[in-house]
């Protein structure tokens, strides 16, 4: 068993576990910059560079449909990372998506757009998004597994958060670069070629990434069931077998907090500055606001889910969700860049990150070690292509259906709410779980029945 980070007694190494967070944090933050790099680009940009000869409504319709590529290519990255990562370790896997998703975004920075390479240049765009959508689709669960099973029992909604920080972190990251580049050059600067400054800065990224993860040890929880549990063959089959309801409730607790987040990042910028007028830095803005907070509502409600448990706090942020959605777009319709600051901070910080927050350690806890990685990724990602790969796509379409098309996409938000509400209320509830408790079992199979004290 690894030693170092945290030890069979359940002490924690404060320097280890120090480690393990930080590149969790780190390493997963880079990732979503990368990720959501592209989709500010989507909304901003890419319309214009690469799909230029058709009407504005189809090329924006367009631009936003190869940002849902990239979430249709994500569940394919969790079954071959999870599958991997349940068999031969979480840190390869860590280490391999990193490197896939920093290779991507940098090669997206010297794609020649549409003017130049003519109809390949989309079909490239498209094909460098999946790869994206590969790597990021391995990457969450691989952190969050580190987090949680080096994690002391009663602080890992705490210690999870550190994953789903990198969410804020990466994005934050992300929408000041594209402010800074934006704001510096001229409009057909930043259209020629300044648009790419932010993806070619990827490949330093990958550089700190890497540094940090590669000094962390494999987790130990892995580690102990990896020399007492027998191997699955193949861990996707055993993940459907041994756990088809939490496979079911993850991915609907996951929808509503993940379409909701894209529409409060991605479309906001498409929506306000196509739609309303509204210039390109006073959007971003409001994203950095909302996203300098989580970096500290993440952990705080991932903390108080150790507290009260992983379900109250999941279903607040649930339910203030469902009455918020009838409120952002009347909200963002002022076009009062005040308003439409505090519509993305009770959008992002109230409602979403407090689902976001416990996320990490309530999906982790619900599978057994030696199918965790391949059950939390694929119903994490394969909500994110029904939730946020398509939310944005779907806003935007609502939004031609005329005057009411602001209210249809109102109650699109409601029904994303009213689904994770149903699937939280049926889910287990795991904060006093053992992750551990499958090498466990094995361990006192192993030993066979307790004899009775003699007397």
């Amino acid at each position: 068993m690894a030693s170092g980070d945290v030890r069979a007694n359940g002490d924690v190494d404060p320097k280890g576990m120090r480690r393990v967070l930080g590149a969790c944090f780190v390493g997963t933050a880079l990732e979503w910059y990368d990720f959501f790099l592209y989709g500010t680009m989507a909304a901003l940009v890419f319309d214009k560079l690469f799909f230029p000869n058709i009407d504005p409504t189809a090329a924006s319709l367009a631009s936003l449909s190869t940002f849902a590529a990239g979430f249709v290519a994500r569940p394919i990255g969790g079954i071959i990372f999870g599958h991997y990562g349940d068999r031969l370790g979480r840190k390869k896997m860590l280490i391999i998506s990193l490197v896939m998703m920093g290779i991507a975004t940098f090669l997206i920075g010297l794609l020649p757009t549409y003017e130049t390479l003519g109809f390949a240049a989309p079909v490239l765009l498209v094909v460098l998004r999946v790869v994206q959508g590969l790597g990021v689709g391995g990457e969450w669960g691989g952190a969050a597994l580190m987090a949680i099973e080096h994690a002391p029992r009663r602080r890992r909604g705490f210690y999870g958060a550190f994953t789903q920080m990198g969410v804020p972190g990466g994005l934050l990251t992300s929408t000041v670069v594209v402010l800074i580049v934006s704001s510096s050059v001229s409009e057909e600067a930043f259209l020629g070629w300044a648009w790419r400054i932010p993806f070619l800065l990827s490949i330093v990224l990958i550089g700190v990434g890497l540094y940090v993860r590669l000094r962390i040890l494999e987790s130990p929880v892995f580690e102990e069931a990896k020399e007492v549990a027998p191997e699955p063959r193949i861990p996707l089959v055993a993940t459907i077998r041994d756990h088809p309801k939490s496979l079911v409730t993850v991915m609907g607790a996951r929808i509503a907090e993940n379409a909701l987040f894209y529409l409060f990042t991605v479309f906001i910028l498409e929506y306000g500055e196509s739609e309303l007028g509204l210039e390109r830095g006073q959007l971003l803005v409001a994203v950095i606001v909302a996203a300098s907070i989580g970096l500290v509502s993440t952990p705080a409600y991932g903390a108080l889910s150790d507290r009260l448990g992983r379900r109250p706090i999941y279903l607040f942020g649930a339910v203030v969700s469902l009455v918020f959605s009838f409120a952002y777009i009347p909200m963002i319709d002022t076009k009062s860049i005040p308003l439409i600051v505090l519509a993305t901070v009770i959008g992002l910080n109230l409602g979403h990150d407090a689902m976001y927050g416990p996320q990490a350690a309530f999906f982790s806890e619900s599978f057994g070690t030696r199918s965790r990685y391949t059950g939390a990724s694929i119903g994490y990602q394969l909500a994110g292509v029904l939730g946020g790969g398509i939310a944005p796509l779907v806003a935007a379409s609502l939004l031609t259906l005329g005057p009411s098309g602001g209210f249809y996409v109102s109650v699109y938000m409601a029904a994303m709410c009213v689904i994770t509400i149903a699937s939280v209320l049926w889910a287990t509830e795991t904060y006093r779980t053992d992750v551990a408790e499958e090498a466990a079992n094995v361990r006192r199979r192993a030993a066979g029945p307790e004899r009775p004290a003699a007397g």
